[in-house]
């Protein structure tokens, strides 16, 4: 009973970080990585600065996706993100 629940508990947060990430592109677009090398002199400081900008909201947004079974509930949240997203 414990290794069955353990790995049924394993297998539907597995599906719901997965249907949370699916919510996510299809409200945001599909995820896009892109890499820029400038040397500008601007440091680890500024770069680590930048890439964890939006991640208070991200991690707002995945939460209430995991939370809610309705993704339109979590609205705020990913008008939020697009509004980090759009200040960089």
């Amino acid at each position: 009973s414990g290794l069955m629940g353990s790995m049924a508990s394993g297998m539907s947060t597995g599906v719901g970080m997965s249907v949370a990430h699916r919510a996510v592109d299809a409200i945001m677009g599909p995820r896009q990585a892109e890499v820029v090398h400038r040397h500008e002199g601007t440091g680890p400081a500024a770069t680590q600065a930048s890439a964890t900008k939006c991640q208070f909201q991200h991690e707002q947004l995945m939460q209430c996706l995991q939370s809610s079974s309705d993704a339109s509930m979590c609205q705020f949240q990913v008008d939020a993100f697009k509004a980090c997203q759009t200040e960089m």
